[in-house]
């Protein structure tokens, strides 16, 4: 299905049939990286599938999708240039089907909010960033899989270093006004977000 999502989305854009299956066993290789447990394709295909719940208020569906499909393409526990560099290759990739120059920007700035999750004034982007979030207010179930999937990616560290940048992390989304930034995803999942945030930190 998500191979589908991508091919169709790249060919409104391109007949270069070759060069969007090339573009899609990119995304495909590098979310399927060994050392990937939660971002993986799974993640992508949770994020469209929160989106689609909200696709009459997006103003720009393909590059939303874009930027969902290139947020994490690289994504390495010891690095802190991860979205920057995802936003890069997102403007290589985007420029060789032709799309248009003032989107790819929308896209890469798309992909950089990712990292802090601060609010902006496009509301497409604060989707994206509520989409990206949405784990955290998830059921308390999914979301310990979710930190045992984190806790694996972090793997380089031991327990007293990951404990630490952890607990930073959560404490950086609970001193958020708002965890979610639209309506949509702050009435869906703010107060289970905050339970199972409060929760972690409880256990640690």
């Amino acid at each position: 299905m998500l191979t589908d999502t991508f091919l169709q989305l790249v060919k409104k854009y391109s007949k270069d049939h070759e060069l969007a299956n090339n573009l899609w066993l990119e995304i495909f290789t590098k979310y399927s990286e060994p050392k990937r447990q939660y971002h993986t394709i799974d993640h992508l295909e949770a994020m469209i599938k929160d989106l689609k719940e909200v696709k009459e208020k997006i103003i720009d569906w393909d590059t939303t999708l874009l930027a969902v499909f290139y947020h994490d393409i690289f994504y390495k526990a010891s690095s802190n240039t991860n979205e920057g560099d995802s936003a890069k290759l997102a403007m290589q990739r985007l420029a060789t089907i032709g799309y248009a120059a003032d989107k790819i920007a929308k896209c890469a700035n798309m992909i950089m909010a990712t990292k802090q999750h601060e609010i902006t004034e496009d509301s497409d982007t604060n989707f994206l960033i509520d989409a990206d979030l949405a784990i955290l207010g998830k059921s308390p179930e999914d979301y310990q899989k979710y930190t045992e999937q984190i806790r694996e990616e972090y793997s380089i560290y031991p327990d007293f270093m990951y404990t630490s940048g952890r607990k930073k992390a959560l404490n950086h989304f609970l001193q958020m006004d708002n965890i979610y930034k639209t309506e949509y995803f702050a009435e869906k999942h703010e107060v289970q977000a905050r339970t199972n945030i409060n929760n972690e930190l409880n256990e640690m």
